[in-house]
């Protein structure tokens, strides 16, 4: 007996947002001051650092909830569900609904009820609600769904990350190039087979790290200043990844009882290619183990940070063979582990 993600899906925008769309755009710093340097130089090193080529942005007629639902159809098909016998269905996001060309959000009713709505469950034993956890929201609705399942709570459970970053990014701030648009989604039930989830860890940082991501107003001077848009101190939240991350990736496969040498996978949330990089090479000289060629798979490159819908996605990418060079199969373990707003870090083993 294990609990087994048995079904994946996503949903990624259409509409293709690359570097080159940004070379008009007017970045100005924290002090509303205008770079020296032109904007193509800052674009290229935007994309040295952060392997970002270009980003996907939903429709205008779309919100978050609209990609959560597209992404939990497909999941729920790969699952052979009946959506009527769910038990959960968590919603991952940060930022609600976000109307094209409106700033302001809409989280009433939760996404989760949105999406529940759409997918015409009548059950009302189908409970719907929201998880606010930064990036690494998606993977906690997971750890969340397993103790449910393991506490005798719920038999099967939807958990979905889904968020449409473009809609609150900041123009006139070179970050705004770093986010996207997407949804992910992932049926968690218990089956006969052996394997599934075998440990998780999750961490709070909210003493001087509570604000490395925060909600402020824009770069522009003479902005409406009662108007927030995601903001961050970039440079922190890379310190603080590289430092925290690959020791919670090392107590979560120690809990595991796996060893490091079984390591096929590790899905990480997709925010800094560089970055992740760094987390993996830490993390594996923590065990002095040479790291294995592929065993980290890059969406950033051309989908961006789309916050929660990372992992998620990155996972149905690499079970529907969609990325060279990476596919899991029976026996495989793997991590999946995020790091974002809170300053939140979490992990789960899994067994495929």
């Amino acid at each position: 007996m294990g609990i087994h993600i048995t079904g994946v899906g996503s949903y990624i925008p259409s509409h293709t947002e690359k570097n080159e769309d940004f070379l008009n755009h007017s970045f100005l710093d924290n002090n509303g001051t205008p770079f020296k340097n032109e904007n193509g130089d800052i674009i290229e090193k935007f994309k040295a650092i952060t392997g970002i080529e270009e980003r996907r942005y939903a429709k205008p007629h779309q919100a978050a909830s609209d990609l959560a639902f597209l992404a939990a159809e497909r999941a729920i098909e790969d699952a052979a569900l009946d959506p009527e016998t769910l038990d959960y269905i968590i919603v991952a996001h940060n930022f609600g609904d976000i109307q094209h060309g409106c700033i302001q959000t809409e989280m009433l009713p939760s996404l989760a009820t949105r999406v529940k709505h759409q997918l015409q469950i009548k059950n009302p034993n189908c409970v719907a609600y929201d998880v606010i956890f930064g990036c690494p929201g998606w993977v906690e609705g997971v750890i969340q769904a397993q103790a449910f399942i393991k506490a005798g709570m719920a038999k099967k459970c939807l958990v979905i990350g889904a968020d449409t970053l473009s809609r609150i990014a900041d123009p006139n701030d070179r970050d705004s190039m770093i986010f996207a648009d997407g949804a992910g989604a992932t049926v968690i039930e218990e089956t006969e087979k052996d394997g599934g989830i075998l440990s998780h860890c999750t961490q709070t940082f909210s003493n001087g790290e509570a604000f490395y991501l925060y909600s402020g107003k824009s770069n522009r001077p003479d902005a409406e200043p009662t108007d927030k848009y995601i903001k961050m101190y970039g440079r922190k939240v890379y310190e603080f990844a590289i430092s925290h991350v690959p020791q919670a990736l090392k107590n979560c496969l120690d809990d595991s009882g796996e060893e490091i040498g079984a390591l096929t996978k590790v899905f990480l949330h997709q925010a800094n290619e560089k970055m992740d990089e760094a987390i993996v090479k830490r993390f594996y000289r923590l065990y002095r183990h040479p790291q294995p060629e592929n065993v980290l798979p890059i969406s950033i490159h051309k989908l961006g940070n789309s916050s929660v819908a990372t992992v998620p996605t990155l996972l149905d990418l690499v079970k529907r063979n969609q990325m060279e060079n990476h596919y899991v199969q029976e026996g495989d373990v793997a991590l999946f582990a995020s790091v974002g707003a809170g300053m939140n870090i979490n992990a789960f083993s899994y067994k495929f």
